[in-house]
C-alpha cells in the first residue's frame, strides 16, 4: 500500500457540533482510513462503482480529550481519499451530528455524490440499502460499510438485510468490553433485548449458560457466536484488532473486519501492519 494518505487529518474548530473522543480513536481512524485507501486503490480498476456506507457517522469532526486536537472522523476521512468512492451514504440518529456533517460536506465536498440519512440505521436499513446502486451484468458494485456504535447498538437483522444480495465488506466496532462486560448484569435479565437483537438470537441466555464458557467468558462467547452468525452469511473468519487504553493494556473494544473474499482480509491485514507502524512512529 502506498503510504501517501494520512488518515489523521487535523482541522480547526468551525463552530459546528463536534463529537468528543479519546486518544485511542486515532487508531480507529488509522484503520478505517487506511482500509478505505487500500480498498479504492486496489479495486478501482475492477469495479464500476465503489460505495462507502457509515451507519453511525457522527458529525465528521472529533475532538481528542487528551490533547484537544480536532480531527476528521470516519465520514470526512473517507471523503478525503486520493482515490475516492463513487458514492457515500451516511446515517446517524443524532440531529446535531447529521446537520453538522451535512454542513461540512456542503462547504468542502460538494462535488461528491453523498446521501445523508437522519435516522436510526436499524430502522432505516431498507432505505440505506436502496441507495446502493444495483449490481448487474453491466454494472459491478462493491461496498465498504463502517459500523461505529458506542454500544452494541447494531442489530444482526440490520447486517443481514444490508448484505443480502449485495457485495459488502464490513468493519464493525464491537463494544464487548466497554458495554457487554460492564452491563452483563442488566443484559442477562429476561426482559432486556440488547444482546438478543445484537446477535439475532433470542435463546442466547440458555445457550451461554449451557456452554463451557459460562460464567466467566462472556466476551469470548459473544465473539464466537457473532462470528458463527457471520459465517452463515458466507463471510470468512474475521480479521480482528483490539483497541486498548494506551499504557494500561485495558481492552475497550474490537474492530472486526468481515469479508466474503480472501483479498479483503489480505487488504485489512496490510492495513493493520501499516497502522501499527504509524502508531510507533507517532504518525
Amino acid at each position: 500500500m502506498k503510504k501517501n494518505f494520512n488518515p489523521i487529518i487535523e482541522v480547526q474548530d468551525d463552530d459546528l457540533f463536534i463529537h468528543d473522543g479519546h486518544i485511542w480513536s486515532e487508531e480507529k481512524y488509522k484503520l478505517v482510513g487506511g482500509y478505505c485507501d487500500i480498498f479504492t486503490r486496489g479495486t478501482r480498476k475492477n469495479w464500476d462503482q465503489l460505495v462507502y456506507i457509515d451507519l453511525f457517522s457522527g458529525p465528521g469532526y472529533g475532538r481528542i480529550k487528551e490533547n484537544g486536537k480536532i480531527l476528521k472522523s470516519s465520514p470526512l476521512i473517507a471523503l478525503s481519499l486520493p482515490i475516492p468512492f463513487d458514492k457515500y451514504i451516511f446515517c446517524d440518529s443524532h440531529a446535531q451530528s447529521i446537520k453538522a456533517l451535512e454542513k461540512r460536506i456542503s462547504l468542502s465536498y460538494s462535488d461528491k455524490n453523498v446521501h445523508c440519512v437522519h435516522a436510526d440505521s436499524n430502522l432505516a436499513i431498507e432505505e440505506i440499502k436502496s441507495l446502493i446502486p444495483q449490481h448487474g451484468t453491466n454494472n459491478k458494485v462493491l461496498t465498504f460499510c463502517f459500523i461505529d456504535p458506542y454500544e452494541l447498538n447494531i442489530h444482526f437483522d440490520t447486517i443481514n438485510a444490508l448484505t443480502k444480495n449485495k457485495l459488502v465488506d464490513i468493519l464493525i466496532l464491537q463494544a464487548y468490553f466497554m458495554d457487554a462486560n460492564r452491563n452483563y448484569d442488566n443484559y442477562i435479565k429476561e426482559d432486556n433485548e440488547k444482546i438478543s437483537k445484537y446477535l439475532g438470537f433470542l435463546e442466547w441466555r440458555d445457550d451461554y449458560q449451557n456452554s463451557t464458557l459460562f460464567p466467566n467468558d462472556f466476551v469470548l462467547y459473544m465473539v464466537g457466536k457473532y462470528d458463527d452468525k457471520m459465517k452463515k452469511l458466507n463471510y470468512l473468519e474475521p480479521v480482528r484488532t483490539s483497541i486498548k487504553i494506551p499504557q494500561k493494556n485495558v481492552k475497550l473494544y474490537y474492530l472486526s473486519f468481515y469479508s466474503r473474499h480472501p483479498l479483503g482480509n489480505d487488504f485489512f491485514k496490510k492495513v493493520q501492519t501499516y497502522a501499527s507502524d504509524q502508531l510507533n512512529l507517532g504518525f
